[in-house]
């Protein structure tokens, strides 16, 4: 039995090697298995060799290498591969084992493939896994879901391989999240608020190289400079260094050289698109991928930039900002922090429907402390997060908690400034101007939604309440036999 090892995993990518080897190194042995075999080879005969690994050419092979109760990773593309491969396990494994599913996985498809599992006596754990690879092997940030049972078995090797935070560096940055798809759903979560996180960046990039003129190496000593305050992060920790690297060929910046075209695999679309179905407005992660659709439209853009004009007539490149240039710098700054937390309120906003919505027992202080380290969006902005949850669990919107409340305040008369500036030299900030509309459309008690409502009800009879009437009952009029005649 001693000989039999501890974990198996499907999938040996770049991230698949790297978690294998992440596990390997916690004192676990490790049994792998690939579709094409000869990745099996080359990973024993390479970067595994001398370690605790079992190479497998079958599905069946590894499951025997594997001690009860087994625990199964697949990393592998997302979709209709999972399902192949769960197949090919179900009648392969016993009562009890578990099938781990590590990739970007839709939520709707582990909801489904969770209830599946359990009808044939095993267990499933949909899991989000963050980092990239170097997250995967040296800790990644962990969303485990799926079934309940499921979590005694993985807990010990997944909290081994996480990322650690904490005083002590000893708090492991994966914890049970919720039933069937809630840990694939707060991963999505996690990349929908890295979207407009790296959105927000790009703006603040923008409007510092364009406004103001500054060169790579003043962007870098800025970004340096943010990073030692509320905006330290992974995210403009790696922005920083990108300024410093040059072409190894022309001795040019890099990021001169990278065409703005911008990519996207689609967990923000997901995002997004089930922000509409619950009716929640996460209006910045929208932005950003429509930032991304903008992006890719290189061609039509080029085309457009010789005939269409901005400000005072000017084509590109016309309009510079004219006030302090550290006084804007340190403007820029304020709007990307504030405009940042209107990102993550509204990420947390829609984690809180749809916990509603599936009935997940989540545990919102604790999902921020998954994002502590380990994953892209990690930052020490998420303690504060921790912290508001922690003194109030049912916190309707970040934006109520006091902490909060009060940065964006003390930021907002920057924020303002920085979103008309851009405005009126033509530089476009869709995720600041989209998190300060946010921001005070719901400081607003009122809103001209009773205009809407009532050009609802003229043309489709759709009713509307009244402000001096018990909220609930509905009324209609006949707009058209009251209205003034026009003469």
């Amino acid at each position: 039995m001693s000989d039999l090892c501890d974990f198996g995993l499907i999938g040996l990518a770049v991230m698949g090697e790297n978690l294998a080897l992440n596990v390997e190194s916690r004192g676990y042995k490790v049994a792998v298995y690939n579709r094409t075999t000869s990745k099996v080879d080359d990973f024993i005969e390479g970067r595994a060799a001398g370690k605790q690994f079992v190479g497998c050419h079958t599905v069946e092979e590894m499951v025997k290498a594997l001690k009860p109760p087994r625990k199964v990773m697949m990393l592998v593309k997302a979709g209709p591969a999972v399902d192949a491969l769960i197949e090919q396990l179900i009648p392969l494994l016993d009562k009890g084992d578990v099938i781990i599913d590590g990739g970007n996985t839709y939520y709707a498809d582990t909801e489904r493939r969770t209830k599946y599992v359990e009808e044939q006596g095993l267990l499933y754990c949909g899991t989000g896994v963050s980092g990239g690879e170097e997250g995967a092997l040296k800790g990644p940030s962990m969303m485990p879901g799926g079934t309940p049972e499921s979590w005694e078995h993985v807990k010990p090797i997944f909290q081994a391989i996480a990322a650690k935070v904490g005083p002590n560096g000893d708090i492991p940055c994966c914890e049970w999240v919720g039933p069937r798809g809630a840990g694939h759903y707060v991963k999505m979560v996690h990349n929908g608020i890295e979207y407009g996180d790296m959105q927000l960046i790009c703006e603040a990039y923008f409007l510092l190289k364009e406004a103001i003129g500054l060169t790579n190496d003043e962007l870098y000593d800025v970004f340096a400079e943010w990073n030692k305050g509320e905006l330290d992060s992974y995210l403009i920790e790696i922005t920083r260094d990108i300024f410093s690297v040059k072409d190894e060929e022309t001795g040019e910046f890099m990021v001169d050289k990278v065409l703005d075209r911008a990519g996207a695999k689609g967990t923000g679309k997901w995002m997004s698109q089930l922000a509409l179905d619950l009716g929640v407005p996460s209006t910045l992660v929208t932005e950003a991928v429509y930032a991304r659709c903008l992006s890719a439209l290189k061609d039509e853009r080029v085309r457009a930039s010789k005939v269409l004009k901005g400000p005072h007539g000017e084509h590109l490149n016309g309009k510079k900002y004219e006030g302090d240039k550290k006084e804007f710098i340190e403007q820029v700054r304020q709007a990307l922090y504030a405009s940042k937390i209107v990102s993550y309120a509204q990420g947390f906003v829609q984690l809180q429907a749809a916990a509603a919505e599936h009935d997940w027992p989540l545990n919102y202080g604790d999902c921020a402390m998954l994002w502590r380290g380990g994953c892209i969006i990690r930052a020490v902005f998420l303690d504060r997060i921790k912290e508001a949850f922690d003194k109030d669990a049912n916190l309707e919107n970040l934006l109520l908690a006091p902490y909060f409340a009060e940065a964006v305040d003390k930021a907002q008369d920057a924020w303002r400034h920085v979103v008309a500036t851009a405005a009126t030299i033509g530089i476009p900030v869709p995720a600041f101007a989209t998190a300060l509309a946010y921001y005070d459309g719901y400081r607003r008690a009122d809103l001209p939604a009773n205009l809407l409502q009532a050009q609802r009800d003229y043309f489709g009879a759709h009713t509307y309440e009244r402000t001096d009437k018990p909220r609930g009952e509905m009324f209609h009029t006949e707009w058209l036999d009251l209205r003034k005649t026009p003469e």
